[in-house]
């Protein structure tokens, strides 16, 4: 095979996997296997141009994310908080401080029933309870430190 620079010949322009254009840029990023214009390489979600806010992006379900975007979407390892398993890109789940579940596994810890959207829950050392079956429900004392109560919300869409 001959160099094509070797023999004074230019590199054949490359096509850009997001817009479809040659790329003739002095600069050019490659990512999943594919080239790409700087300014067409964009988080899915916020749309930030990938190339100017760092050097790595994330890829699940055919997105491509910004690291903020990814986190946000699937937790810091993309899989369920309760099962572990990895939570596909178009499925919808729940949240509770900071972490992500299936909505199949967004349940109370005593009684394991699945918490709907509107329903109030506690969230207390990283397990969740229904309001029925918070811990120290019936123990009313000061220096218990006081429970968080939060409502559930599920997310409607992805971005």
């Amino acid at each position: 095979m001959v160099n094509s620079q070797a023999s004074g010949v230019p590199p054949a322009p490359r096509s850009c996997a997001g817009c479809g254009g040659k790329i003739a840029d002095r600069f050019l990023l490659f990512s999943m296997e594919r080239y790409w214009h700087t300014r067409c390489l964009k988080c899915s979600c916020c749309q930030a141009q990938l190339g100017d806010i760092g050097t790595t992006c994330y890829s699940k379900g055919g997105m491509i994310l910004c690291r903020s975007d990814y986190i946000r979407l699937f937790g810091h390892s993309g899989a369920c908080s309760a099962c572990g398993q990895s939570i596909p890109a178009n499925e919808m789940v729940m949240r509770a401080q900071g972490n992500v579940y299936h909505l199949k596994c967004f349940s109370c810890a005593t009684c394991r029933n699945r918490l709907m959207p509107g329903d109030r829950f506690h969230y207390i050392n990283g397990t969740i309870f229904c309001e029925h079956d918070r811990p120290g429900a019936a123990l009313l004392s000061s220096h218990l430190p006081p429970l968080q109560s939060n409502s559930v919300l599920t997310d409607q869409k992805v971005c």
